[in-house]
């Protein structure tokens, strides 16, 4: 009874704080009401005993996403602030995409599919890995994280294209003195993730978005200033996510006893996997990194 009550304040919780995120008639107000809205998603996610989302919602959905929206809101004019959307639009299109997606939930099976669930049991010893996410996204269906790190490679690019100027100011002391206390931390956790990734909930993207959050307060500060597009290095990283991806699936193909892209020899998978993941760790951090901060064009002191 009492996870059933918690269960219920919690989903009323996320409708109310997204409803108010919605219609907020101050700007400010609205990105700090979609920022409580995430870290209540984390929370309905591990609820739904979905841990790796849980993770991925509280780094991106809570932290990168809110810092990108107080970006962008540091670049509108002041009078929008104050602006109260009359068009009916926007609540036609959320209700649209509300409707599709409880279609979509409607259509889900109450119980999983065993014969699926039973085929990941049986080919995991051979997989590399001994949790089942991470031997399907980087095993059975290693194609699906090979496109998902392209698709944020041409995020970042299609970004670079559209950027426009951002002024940084010297960061606050208190921030400062934080973000220097905190970035080991943020450093070790990035790591665990990583290497827990092989047996729990974990992996490249939760510690790619976890070790982001940390660069772009450091960013913020004015304590990394060599990270930027125009840095070579920086691009290097970006890269090597999915040229690493590529360069190991060309030696699947040509040394591995299979001859198939992408399919692993068995004594070797779960080293592969791990290199793999060390590198999309890093360019899924710099890319994330590079999209809140953007290419700041002017960097002065706050008087």
């Amino acid at each position: 009874m009492g996870l059933l009550l918690f269960d219920l304040v919690l989903a009323t919780v996320v409708l109310l704080l997204a409803g108010t995120a919605i219609f907020s008639r101050n700007l400010t107000h609205a990105v700090m009401l979609f920022m409580a809205f995430g870290v209540m998603m984390a929370l309905a996610w591990a609820r739904l005993a979905a841990p790796d989302l849980a993770l991925a919602e509280a780094a991106i959905g809570a932290g990168l996403t809110g810092a990108l929206c107080f970006t962008a809101l540091v670049r509108q004019p002041a009078a929008l602030d104050s602006k109260v959307a009359t068009s009916l639009l926007p609540i036609c299109f959320v209700a649209l995409i509300t409707a599709a997606l409880l279609f979509s939930v409607w259509q889900i099976p109450v119980s999983p599919n065993p014969a699926l669930s039973h085929e990941v049991s049986v080919a995991l010893p051979q997989s590399g890995v001994a949790h089942p996410v991470t031997a399907v996204l980087l095993n059975f269906r290693s194609w699906d994280t090979l496109l998902e790190l392209l698709v944020l490679l041409l995020a970042l690019l299609g970004a670079q294209q559209a950027q426009s100027s951002l002024t940084l100011y010297a960061g606050w002391s208190l921030s400062l003195s934080w973000s220097r206390l905190l970035s080991p931390l943020i450093i070790l956790l990035t790591g665990y993730l990583l290497w827990r990734g092989a047996a729990a909930p974990g992996g490249a993207f939760q510690a790619g978005a976890l070790l982001a959050s940390g660069l772009v307060v450091l960013r913020l500060n004015q304590q990394l200033t060599w990270l930027s597009w125009q840095n070579p290095w920086v691009r290097l990283a970006a890269l090597s996510g999915l040229l690493v991806f590529v360069l190991t699936g060309l030696f699947s193909l040509l040394w591995s006893s299979s001859r198939l892209w992408l399919e692993w020899p068995t004594a070797y998978a779960g080293a592969v996997i791990l290199g793999i993941e060390s590198f999309a760790t890093l360019a899924i951090a710099v890319t994330l990194t590079l999209l809140v901060v953007g290419e700041p064009t002017e960097e002065r002191a706050d008087a």
